[in-house]
């Protein structure tokens, strides 16, 4: 019987050209603006779509893990994601660097807390930028120039009034909200588009608001905000869109980019 080291040789004899160890140049690799890591809900069907969308310029790479969570959102199913935010953080390129770790969950981060996922975040990651959708969202109210809010979850009636809480207590003023109140993660992420657009032109339009918010990772709104707010008139935005923004504007990349409403076209306040 032949050997494996035989039965290589035996299909080296028909080579024509055989080189070996030829030479090489090495570049910076896709990420040579800013490599952004990405840690992913289980059951999002949304977020990486919109990411690619939104941070698709020369020299930006997206990496992901997954984390697992439970379909049916509550506080408590929120709260057990950050037994598993290190390992996830871990897995994203090994021994590259990252700029940024963005963890993908709006509710998650609110009920972990952001100290708490930036810290699980940092076991994995020591020093890297860190963000949440919550707080991508302030930043992103602050570049706006935003103060009143039109507030669009897709919770449960307990998240989405913690949520709005969590606002307040940032210095928000949130006078108007309005919810489908779906605490299944699978039927949120298949709100059809129309049914956004009209809560957003709905709600939006109330003379006591200056902006408006629409939470979830899984809420698809990128690809409508320009439109959104030429028609509205008023800033909007979304986790997803205002996440992409943070880490963009985190990673150094200050680029004006078109297409995707004012956030998109405004850096970060100091």
């Amino acid at each position: 019987m032949s050997t494996a080291a035989e039965k290589v040789s035996a299909a080296d004899s028909s080579l024509v050209v055989d080189r070996q160890n030829m030479p090489y140049e090495l570049d910076a690799g896709l990420g040579d603006r800013a490599r952004i890591g990405l840690v992913v809900l289980a059951t999002d069907q949304t977020i990486e779509y919109e990411f690619r969308r939104l941070l698709d310029l020369p020299g930006v790479a997206l990496y992901e893990s997954r984390i697992y969570n439970s379909q049916t959102i509550s506080p408590e199913t929120l709260a057990a994601m950050e037994a598993g935010m290190t390992e996830a953080t871990r897995v994203i390129m090994p021994g590259v660097p990252l700029d940024v770790v963005a963890y993908g969950c709006t509710s998650g981060g609110m009920v972990i807390g952001t100290e708490n996922v930036h810290a699980r975040i940092r076991e994995a990651r020591p020093g890297v930028a860190c963000t949440t959708p919550m707080e991508a969202t302030f930043a992103a109210f602050s570049a706006l120039g935003a103060k009143r809010i039109c507030f669009i979850p897709p919770y449960s009636d307990v998240i989405n009034r913690n949520m709005r809480r969590h606002m307040l207590d940032a210095g928000f003023e949130v006078p108007v909200m309005g919810s489908w109140n779906i605490p299944d993660d699978d039927k949120v992420a298949r709100l059809s588009p129309g049914t956004v657009r009209n809560a957003v032109l709905e709600l939006g339009a109330d003379d006591s608001v200056d902006a408006v918010f629409v939470a979830c990772t899984n809420v698809r709104l990128a690809d409508q905000v320009e439109s959104l707010e030429a028609e509205l008139g008023k800033p909007i935005t979304s986790s997803n869109h205002a996440i992409a923004w943070h880490c963009l504007r985190l990673a150094g990349v200050d680029d004006v980019i078109p297409g995707f409403g004012r956030l998109f076209r405004t850096g970060l306040t100091a």
